[in-house]
């Protein structure tokens, strides 16, 4: 077969682009010629794929909670297609939408690793990209997945060109971009979040799937399937296909069938949102007086393969932080759980972790020694140099009117002279309870009108 090519009309301004120009012709004949014998052909794959990908809506009237997403997102209605960052939790539809997008408005998609592939090959997609519009006139979408994964320099590659509107950049990312993507880049995109599926919608999703595979479920089932995806339309779907497999080769039990949703219905993660959203619980709770709580939330870090060490660090500063002087037992326990767990590590080092954890959290609080650093701090920050006073320098001038007096001969080891500048503030007060409730007693006597305890 024969093509004429008439360079002039088609502006190629090179001998690659006649070559791919070529190649796709052909490809395009070739592939046609495959479907009418019933060759591999993209609907055939996906068929035979994992049933989320059958799943996958190829249209905009399939995807669930569209007309939803467009009342918060109106620009994602509109013809001409404005670049955008999708981010939201793993199976909530970001790479389903930008494809369902990229079909309404018929652009070429383009699809990119942020993980497999670095500028190199980023360059070389947009200059196909490039090429290809200035061929055929016709709009490309470049969707990236796992954006945030690039550094500053890959993401200022893209800058040019998203500038000039040379594609449709479609990023998605499971972390927030405002953290994760720098702000040149943002400045230059809209933002989309997208929740977690509710009951409802898996319910939808699990339905049109039952149509499709043709499998007996009970409301049971459907339930427990729906309870353990944790929103994740994708491991719903995974759940759905694994009962429909158990059942085919007759090793199902409700039991059993629960037991393996169960092993992938934890999530957690080391260096993401989970993994400070729980720290922050667990804290939070030991500063609350709940050590069932704190243990909870101990449990799902260990279950997640948190480092036990983070774990015992964090307690170091809390027994500091949320207990100080209230109960001097807390810093010298969690320091030593510390020791403990960095040198026996796990499943043994759970012991000690839950035994000052329920410690910690049950005993008396005071944030009393936290404050006053902070306060001290902020005092130094706002003024000029705090002089040390004559007396209480390593050489003082012998001529000097204040001479400094040494505490231990005196009655109680306390002299009343000052230790600062006359212009410093009282930092520390110390409350009423535990050990701190002697310890402002005593100040009280020593320092009597002088200061406020």
């Amino acid at each position: 077969m024969a093509y004429k090519i008439r360079i002039s009309y088609y502006k190629l301004d090179s001998v690659s682009t006649i070559i791919r120009y070529l190649s796709q012709k052909m490809g395009k004949n070739h592939q046609q010629q495959d479907s009418l014998f019933g060759s591999h052909h993209e609907s055939d794959k996906k068929a035979k794929g994992p049933l989320a990908s059958q799943m996958r809506p190829a249209e905009q009237d399939q995807y669930v909670g569209f007309d939803r997403l467009i009342k918060r997102y109106p620009f994602l209605s509109n013809q001409n297609l404005l670049s955008f960052i999708v981010f939201g939790p793993p199976g909530s539809g970001k790479t389903t939408l930008a494809k369902v997008l990229s079909k309404r408005e018929n652009h070429k998609f383009y699809e990119f690793s942020a993980v497999l592939s670095g500028v190199p090959e980023l360059r070389k997609v947009i200059a196909e990209i490039k090429e290809e519009k200035s061929l055929y006139q016709r709009e490309a979408i470049l969707f990236i997945d796992e954006i945030h994964r690039f550094n500053k320099a890959q993401q200022d590659a893209l800058l040019p060109y998203v500038e000039n509107g040379d594609f449709i950049l479609i990023g998605a990312t499971t972390e927030n971009p405002r953290a994760s993507v720098n702000r040149a880049l943002l400045s230059r995109l809209h933002l989309v979040e997208l929740k977690s599926f509710n009951d409802e919608s898996l319910n939808h999703i699990i339905d049109q799937a039952i149509k499709k595979i043709d499998i007996d479920i009970s409301n049971e089932e459907k339930s427990i399937i729906i309870d353990l995806c944790g929103g994740d339309a994708r491991k719903c779907l995974n759940g759905l296909e694994l009962l429909k497999n158990l059942k085919s080769k007759n090793h199902y039990s409700f039991s059993n069938f629960k037991e393996s949703l169960l092993e992938n219905a934890r999530n957690y993660d080391s260096d993401k949102d989970r993994h400070y959203d729980v720290i922050s619980a667990f804290i939070k709770s030991i500063r609350g007086s709940d050590p069932d709580s704190a243990l909870l939330w101990l449990a799902v870090m260990l279950d997640g393969g948190e480092d036990p060490v983070f774990i015992a660090r964090r307690l170091v500063i809390l027994a500091s932080e949320d207990i100080g002087n209230a109960d001097i037992n807390a810093l010298t326990l969690a320091n030593s759980a510390l020791n403990v767990v960095s040198n026996i590590g796990m499943p043994e080092a759970r012991i000690t972790l839950s035994q000052v954890t329920t410690y910690l959290a049950s005993t008396v609080k005071s944030n009393a020694a936290y404050m006053a650093i902070n306060e001290a701090l902020e005092f130094v920050r706002s003024n000029k140099t705090c002089e040390v006073p004559e007396h209480l320098k390593n050489f003082p001038d012998r001529n000097h009117s204040v001479k400094y007096e040494y505490p231990h001969p005196h009655p109680g080891a306390f002299v009343d002279q000052p230790y600062s500048p006359d212009y410093s503030p009282q930092f520390y007060f110390p409350k009423e309870v535990g050990v701190e409730a002697k310890i402002k007693e005593r100040l009280k006597s020593l320092w009597k009108s002088k200061k406020d305890y």
